[in-house]
């Protein structure tokens, strides 16, 4: 029975591949550089976070959480190789996770070796991506729940266009991402549902906004 670590991740790796599968049937074939959305979202998130000394600036946390998911959904698709099972990729991943060891990395710092070694190796680092876990003060269990709720974020997307240009990302005056943070708070995380309880409410605001246009 493989543990509830192992489950999450196996579960995080059907939906990326669902996900994947959804705007390229054939994504694992066509080597996509992965890597290059690494390293961008992780400029990303130090533009959440703040870098720029030469004004105030306050971290806005619910959006460095959302990017170090953004990097995991690029990080798990560059793990993939064509005839490896979820699982046997998840026991992959978890071994990873059991070995490591905490690491004194402030979240900027973090963030750019992380960076670094996407651009450097062309590849995907479980290990660091860990130490930028661990730097923003999130868990496997954490990324577990955020991850669902981006995932569905991107599936809602995807369904409402997109892949042709006609979806926009900012709606109701804001980002469909702080929608997506306001949400997950308001639903029940613990609720076998809570991927079909989410899009039926983002869905539902989405078409309140548009029809409020």
């Amino acid at each position: 029975m493989p543990s509830p670590a192992v489950l999450k991740i196996s579960t995080m790796l059907q939906m990326q591949d669902a996900m994947n599968t959804k705007v390229n049937a054939q994504w694992i074939e066509q080597n996509f550089a992965w890597y290059r959305a690494v390293w961008i979202e992780c400029g990303e998130l130090i533009d959440h976070y703040g870098y720029k000394w030469w004004k105030k600036q306050n971290p806005d946390m619910a959006q460095v959480e959302l990017e170090v998911v953004d990097i995991w959904h690029f990080g798990m698709s560059a793990l993939f190789k064509k005839d490896l099972a979820f699982e046997d990729l998840a026991q992959r991943i978890d071994a990873v996770v059991q070995r490591h060891q905490a690491a004194n990395y402030d979240v900027l710092a973090a963030t750019e070796v992380l960076a670094c070694d996407s651009l450097q190796n062309k590849s995907f680092s479980v290990a660091l991506f860990l130490h930028l876990l661990d730097a923003v003060g999130m868990d496997l269990d954490k990324l577990y729940l955020s991850y669902v709720g981006k995932n569905v974020l991107n599936f809602f997307r995807q369904d409402n266009g997109y892949k042709d240009g006609s979806y926009r990302k900012v709606w109701a005056g804001r980002e469909d991402n702080e929608h997506l943070t306001e949400l997950l708070a308001q639903l029940d995380s613990n609720s076998i549902g809570l991927r079909d309880d989410l899009y039926e409410a983002l869905n539902n605001r989405y078409q309140h906004a548009l029809q409020s246009a």
